[in-house]
């Protein structure tokens, strides 16, 4: 969103506490309450050092994984489902209420009213919104962007929240976000304290960091999770025909885990894709080229977005699969405060 803040004072950033916040209810239910369910405190230490830090974290856990936890027996995995099940309903739920829990859905603003009007108001929580596209097509850009207007307040299409970036190529640029923050009013050094960042050079690494993320998570308020990008240390660390069906098993694991944190806390994960050629894509198409990963990246993302470079410093962005959007198009800038709308 093209914001204007100039004549507007500093913005301190304030991310508010779970408890201030009268619009946010908790989205989760931590692991201590099965301790009041006759769950031994130490089975729940050993639940906390496996990276699960949450009930609803907990279920989407298959009873064979957590058989998998040193020192957990079958019957005490049994004993624990079922206590936590008693705490976080997993059944069936109406049409209706379905409708009142997807209202904890915020909507975080790109920085440009034609890109977040394309996207019906922002990037959201609750899934995972992909960006694919060749480079400088301004993927990176983006990701710099919602590092800060995540941390704007609901009521300037924010998110309120902290963000968390993983970084597989090292494209991220603190000096990047200080103008950024000044186009949005904000104090640069509070938006920088409010990342946490991390550079993965294996697809294990990249992994072990999406574990890690549940203990800081279930204590401080995060609303964005980056990961840029999502595909290249897999492009790196399997080679060949031979190993590609290891290579999609493992990222299926690594798509799964992001869906759960998404759902778990409440976060909007955005994730960068490369492009690869496409040998069927045919005479007639101008630019057979598609997003890596194959159908294992397609049915994980919510959101497909497809940037490609337009005149200048415009990009254009297509919405390339989502279940609740028309496949449409829209053109943003590049600017030094971030994404803006376009210039005509």
């Amino acid at each position: 969103m093209a914001m204007r803040y100039d004549d507007q004072q500093q913005l301190q950033l304030q991310v508010l506490d779970r408890e201030d916040a009268d619009y946010e209810e908790d989205c989760f239910e931590s692991i201590d309450k099965l301790i009041s369910q006759g769950i031994n405190a130490g089975d729940v230490k050993k639940l906390q050092d496996a990276g699960i830090y949450t009930c609803n974290g907990l279920m989407m856990h298959t009873k064979k994984s957590l058989t998998g936890i040193k020192g957990l027996s079958e019957a005490k995995v049994d004993k624990i489902c079922e206590a936590a099940e008693k705490i976080v309903s997993s059944g069936y739920i109406t049409g209706s209420d379905l409708m009142l829990k997807r209202k904890a859905v915020i909507k975080i603003t790109t920085g440009s009213n034609a890109l977040d009007e394309l996207l019906g108001g922002g990037i959201e929580t609750l899934q995972i919104t992909e960006a694919f596209g060749e480079f400088r097509s301004g993927k990176t850009q983006l990701a710099h962007t919602l590092c800060v207007s995540t941390q704007l307040p609901i009521s300037m299409h924010g998110g309120n929240g902290k963000v968390a970036y993983i970084d597989t190529e090292g494209t991220f640029r603190p000096e990047r976000i200080v103008p950024i923050a000044e186009r949005f009013g904000m104090d640069a050094n509070a938006v920088l304290d409010n990342i946490i960042y991390a550079r993965a050079y294996t697809y294990e690494h990249q992994y072990n960091l999406l574990l890690g993320l549940a203990a800081k998570m279930s204590e401080e308020p995060f609303r964005l999770l980056i990961v840029d990008s999502i595909i290249a240390l897999f492009r790196v660390d399997f080679c060949g025909r031979g190993e590609l069906a290891d290579r999609q098993q493992k990222l299926a694991q690594m798509l799964s885990r992001l869906i759960k944190i998404a759902e778990e806390f409440n976060v909007a994960v955005f994730m960068t894709n490369h492009v690869i050629a496409d040998p069927g894509g045919g005479v007639f198409i101008s630019d057979p080229k598609k997003p890596a990963g194959g159908h294992v990246m397609a049915h994980a993302s919510t959101v497909r977005l497809m940037l490609r470079k337009g005149k200048g410093e415009q990009r254009v962005c297509k919405i390339f699969d989502a279940p609740n959007l028309p496949e449409s198009e829209a053109v943003f800038q590049i600017t030094p405060g971030g994404i803006a709308d376009a210039k005509d």
